[in-house]
C-alpha cells in the first residue's frame, strides 16, 4: 500500500525582490507503506516545501495529496485537511522541546491534546521513552540535557502518537557527527520497530543513502531521479545527481573524426567508446576511486603527476588532463611521486551534456529565496 501519493503537486511563490518561483513543480511520487524514503537536494530544490504541503503548514498551489489512502489536500477540489487532523508524527531542525516542561510531560504534551486518559499516557510515554533511551530522565529539564537526548526527546514526542507516517526535517543537522552516525541508527531501528513511514528530508547525501530505501534527488523545483541508494549512486541520470551524490570527476570533451579529445588537448585523444546520441561537445563523468592509474609503459591516456596527497585511508592525486585537472584516489599500495610521469584509463564512464551555466545561476537564485 501506498501510505504517501502525490499527483502533480506544485507550488509558486511570489517575491519582491526574485519574482516569481516555482519551488515545486509537478511532483509525482508514491512512498510506500514501511519504507524510508528520502528528498535529497541542495537549499532552494523544494524538499522541505514539500515536506510542508505534505505535513500541512504550506497550501498547494496545483494537485493532490493522499495520506493513508485519505484525501488530505486538493487545490481542485477545495479540500485542505490541516496539520492536527493528519495524524503524521513529526521531528524538526530544530529540537523545538518546551523548555519549562520536564521529558515526561514533553513527551506526553501530544497525549494530553488528543485528551488520553492518564493511565494511557503513563503507559504510551513510558514506551517511547523506553525506545528512545530515556528512561529514567522523566523529571530532567531540557536545558540539563545534551543535544543528542533533547533529539530523543522529539523522537519520543512523535513516535508516543503512534503515526503511521513520520516526517523527519534536517532533524540530525544540529548533532555532532559521531551522534549524527548514532541516530541514524536508532532512527532505522524505530521504524523496525513501530513500522512507521519515514520521509526524510536532507541536503546530506551520506546521511540519506545511509538510512534510505529509495531517495528522490531534486534540483530546481523539480524531480531529478527516484531509485534505491545503490542504483542512484551507480546510474544518475544527469550530472547533476552524479555530482550530489559522492565525488565526481567530469572532463569536458570533443569529439572530432570518431575520436574523444579532452578540451585544451587535440593530439592525445582518450580511449572511450562514444554514444550513438553523443553531440560534439559533452561531459566525461566518473568516480575518483574509479579512474586507473597506470605506469608510463601502460596504456593510456599520457599525464603526469601534478599533486599528491596521503589520507588516512586512501592517497589522491591531482593529475593534468588538456587543460582540466583530474582527481584520481588509490589504495596506498599505488604509489607515485610528484612529477613522475603516468597514463589514466576511464573504467566504465557516464556521458552528459556540456554544463548549462544558465541552471547553475538559477541554482543559485533559488537558494537566496
Amino acid at each position: 500500500m501506498d501510505q504517501v501519493v502525490l499527483r502533480h503537486v506544485t507550488k509558486r511563490f511570489t517575491t519582491k525582490t526574485l519574482g516569481d518561483i516555482v519551488a515545486v513543480d509537478d511532483f509525482n511520487l508514491n512512498v510506500h507503506e514501511g519504507e524510508c524514503f528520502s528528498f535529497l537536494g541542495p537549499s532552494g530544490c523544494g524538499k522541505s516545501t514539500t515536506l510542508r504541503m505534505v505535513a500541512g503548514f504550506e497550501d498547494l498551489s496545483e494537485g493532490e495529496i493522499e495520506l493513508c489512502g485519505k484525501l488530505v489536500s486538493s487545490k481542485e477540489k477545495n479540500l485542505y485537511i490541516p496539520p492536527e487532523e493528519r495524524g503524521l508524527g513529526m521531528v524538526f531542525q530544530s529540537f523545538a522541546v518546551w523548555p519549562h516542561m520536564n521529558v515526561f510531560e514533553n513527551v506526553a504534551f501530544p497525549l494530553r491534546i488528543q485528551k488520553v486518559n492518564k493511565t494511557e499516557i503513563e503507559q504510551r510515554v513510558k514506551e517511547a521513552m523506553k525506545h528512545t533511551s530515556l528512561t529514567g530522565l522523566e523529571n530532567v529539564y531540557p536545558s540539563d540535557l545534551s543535544g543528542g537526548q533533547q533529539q530523543r526527546i522529539a523522537l519520543a514526542r512523535a513516535i508516543v502518537t503512534q503515526p503511521k507516517v513520520m516526517l523527519l526535517d534536517e532533524p540530525l543537522s544540529n548533532l555532532d557527527p559521531k551522534l549524527r552516525e548514532t541516530m541514524r541508527f536508532e532512527i532505522k531501528e524505530l521504524q523496525r520497530k513501530f513500522n512507521f513511514t519515514i520521509i526524510f528530508v536532507t541536503h546530506d547525501q551520506s546521511e540519506a543513502m545511509a538510512i534510505s530505501d529509495r531517495m528522490m534527488v531534486c534540483d530546481m523545483g523539480k524531480i531529478m531521479q527516484i531509485d534505491t541508494p545503490e542504483n542512484l549512486y551507480n546510474k544518475p541520470n544527469s550530472r547533476f545527481v552524479h555530482s550530489f551524490l559522492g565525488e565526481s570527476t567530469f572532463i569536458n570533451v570533443e569529439i572530432v573524426d570518431g575520436k574523444v579529445y579532452a578540451k585544451g588537448d587535440m593530439e592525445n585523444p582518450l580511449a572511450l567508446d562514444i554514444p550513438k546520441d553523443a553531440d560534439k561537445q559533452m561531459v566525461v563523468a566518473t568516480r575518483p576511486n574509479s579512474i586507473d592509474l597506470l605506469g608510463a609503459d601502460q596504456e593510456g591516456y599520457p599525464t603526469h603527476i601534478e599533486k599528491r596527497i596521503f589520507l588516512t585511508d586512501r592517497t589522491e592525486y591531482i593529475v593534468p588532463v588538456g587543460e582540466q585537472k583530474l582527481k584520481i584516489q588509490t589504495p596506498h599500495r599505488i604509489a607515485f611521486a610528484e612529477g613522475e610521469a603516468c597514463k589514466v584509463r576511464f573504467a566504465s564512464p557516464m556521458w552528459y551534456p556540456a554544463e548549462d551555466e544558465a541552471a547553475e545561476k538559477e541554482r543559485q537564485r533559488r537558494q537566496l529565496v
